[in-house]
């Protein structure tokens, strides 16, 4: 198992759409990503746009775009911290990452024990795509690197596992989509806060997108965050809800 293969898989998941969220404009998109086999640069990632707003409903996939922004600006010690909250909100990528910047010594001390307690966190879903890197790095893992992961294992789990991490991101997401179906009563566009950048500001509310779009796009990003976990339901299409009409005569 080579290093460079594990920079390499690292690069990739960084590259994973995250927070990508409905525009008035959609960005362009550089003409070098949609290739096969892109790894983004550290610019590339320093670039990412992480919408603050998307933390209340998928903190998950927020802090995790906090993690590759600053890893692209070489800020790791804060790129790990963020990661470390994402892994805490059920983000599987970015609890792969931490296995593998934990492996390869990535501006830490090299920790193959802790890298092997993160790959079984990421792959402990049915079918998980990181399956496949925690039996390879188990299969060359010795004894006692095994026990130690399993000691690491019983203190991150109540943390970092499913039964608590995922559970807990749910009911963040169901929180906030009935908040976005609140919005949605004679009012049907939504403005999220860090939608606006410099270079493309919303000023306008006439000019933020349709709730139902935004809800469109959280669903899809929950498809990711939440994917290979039975629980998880998306919200679907929102039916819009008039405001209660006041009763004759009645007061407030």
């Amino acid at each position: 198992m080579s290093k460079r293969f594990w920079s390499t898989t690292i690069a990739l998941c960084l590259s994973m759409p995250i927070a990508a969220w409905v525009q008035a404009q959609e960005p362009q998109t550089p003409a070098s990503s949609s290739s096969a086999g892109y790894v983004p640069t550290d610019a590339d990632l320093a670039a990412a746009h992480c919408v603050i707003g998307e933390e209340r409903f998928l903190p998950g996939d927020y802090y995790y775009c906090l993690g590759g922004l600053t890893y692209g600006q070489h800020n790791y010690g804060q790129s790990v911290r963020f990661f470390t909250t994402a892994a805490s909100w059920a983000s599987k990528p970015a609890q792969y990452v931490l296995a593998v910047m934990a492996l390869n010594g990535d501006h830490q001390p090299r920790n193959r024990a802790l890298a092997l307690a993160w790959l079984a966190l990421a792959s402990e879903r049915p079918n998980s795509r990181f399956q496949a890197p925690y039996e390879e790095l188990h299969k060359v893992s010795t004894q006692a690197e095994r026990r130690a992961a399993d000691d690491l294992l019983e203190k991150m789990r109540p943390i970092y596992g499913d039964a608590t991490a995922t559970k807990r991101a749910e009911e963040r997401y169901i929180e906030g989509m009935k908040w976005l179906a609140r919005m949605n009563m004679g009012n049907n566009q939504v403005c999220l806060e860090g939608m606006s950048t410099l270079d493309r500001q919303t000023v306008d509310p006439a000019n933020c997108p349709p709730v139902q779009q935004v809800v469109t796009t959280i669903d899809r990003q929950a498809d990711t965050v939440f994917e290979g976990w039975t629980g998880h339901v998306t919200v679907g299409s929102l039916r819009q809800v008039d405001a209660p009409a006041k009763a004759a005569g009645g007061s407030n």
